[in-house]
């Protein structure tokens, strides 16, 4: 059977899916679209893979179903809410659309977030931000989650911490999308619900010893920061940064308490630029694009039968084919979401032939 599904097909079943959960429809919509962008750009673990998770806290009520995030600060160019354990994808999106109001005024606007639901992808907050001609910055942390070990150490420190950013080029925009651990928790997830071994020692067991078994993980090991067993102080060292941005200046982060309820608790930074503050937007455009053109341009490896990677060009162009085509879906994705379309009475979207 096919796994490619029609976008709007997706979008309607998902937004459906919420809504039976508890959430207004609108609400439901933001939500459901940005599981969908995030597959739409390829990022498979944190999209509509993710949904099933967000249902599950929407009906033991440990998300949020109603209300307003708590301002705890504006001064028009930066703001800091209290989300409240709101819906991550929701209360995030609403701080991207304060930042795009507010940044023809401003031309650099910054927010924070504190304990917000699990926000998922954050490449999913970037499409408007790139329309709008805009640079994004996005970062988060989990205060409660501690999966990623300090170099040279066994025990586990630091959430995955993942950043996301976006330029707008020429083609396509310069964005990506990584944690700073050398994998993220959803490929260890993955791998351990099909049976298989990590292609890389990017696991410490509990022990301290190299391991690509994802049990090792499981039983009380940590995931190596970015770097490696070589570099990963480079890893440490960014993942204390994000936690300063994202924790420190949301203030909610390691130096409180954490509850059970806070498990999957995000603290947020988002950043976003308009470079016609700083000159003209040709100008900028042309930096940029002739970044990408160049990157293009390098010469691949000896031996290699793939042209060099440029972050950004394939994530846009799946995107664009797959809103043309039809989203393909991993394949335990809708094995996932078909009990909850009985449990909440929704009709599953039929796949394309």
């Amino acid at each position: 059977m096919s796994n490619r599904y029609a976008a709007e097909d997706l979008h309607a079943f998902v937004t459906q899916l919420f809504h039976r959960a508890g959430l207004a429809q609108d609400r439901a919509a933001v939500m459901a679209n940005i599981f969908l962008q995030a597959d739409l750009l390829g990022f498979t673990t944190h999209g509509l893979n993710r949904v099933s998770s967000n249902l599950s806290w929407l009906v033991n009520g440990e998300t949020r179903k109603d209300g307003e995030p708590e301002v705890l600060s504006d001064r028009g160019s930066c703001f800091n809410w209290d989300a409240n354990f709101l819906p991550g994808p929701w209360v995030l999106s609403q701080a991207v659309g304060q930042a795009l109001q507010r940044v023809e005024e401003h031309g650099v606007v910054t927010a924070t977030l504190r304990r917000s639901q699990h926000i998922a992808c954050l490449a999913a907050y970037l499409p408007p931000i790139i329309e709008k001609g805009c640079i994004g910055i996005l970062t988060c942390s989990t205060p409660a989650e501690r999966t990623v070990s300090p170099q040279g150490s066994r025990d586990a420190l630091f959430s995955a911490n993942p950043i996301a950013f976006a330029a707008p080029a020429g083609e396509y925009p310069l964005l990506f999308d990584i944690s700073m651990s050398v994998t993220a928790g959803g490929y260890v997830s993955r791998a351990k619900r099909e049976k298989r071994m990590l292609p890389t020692e990017c696991l410490k067991d509990n022990q301290g010893q190299l391991s690509k078994d994802p049990a090792a993980f499981e039983e009380g090991g940590s995931i190596l920061p970015v770097g490696g067993a070589d570099h990963g102080y480079k890893g440490a060292a960014l993942s204390a940064m994000l936690e300063v941005l994202s924790m420190g200046l949301s203030g909610y982060g390691r130096g409180d308490e954490q509850s059970s309820h806070d498990d999957e608790a995000n603290s947020v930074f988002l950043q976003v630029i308009d470079p016609q503050a700083f000159g003209k937007s040709a100008d900028f455009l042309r930096q940029t694009t002739a970044l990408c053109n160049l990157w293009e341009s390098c010469r691949p490896d000896e031996g290699s039968d793939s042209e060099v990677r440029v972050p950004g060009q394939r994530a846009w162009s799946a995107r664009s084919r797959q809103l043309e085509e039809g989203v393909e879906l991993y394949p335990s994705i809708m094995d996932d979401l078909d009990p909850w379309a009985d449990k909440l009475d929704v009709i599953a979207p039929r796949p394309i032939d």
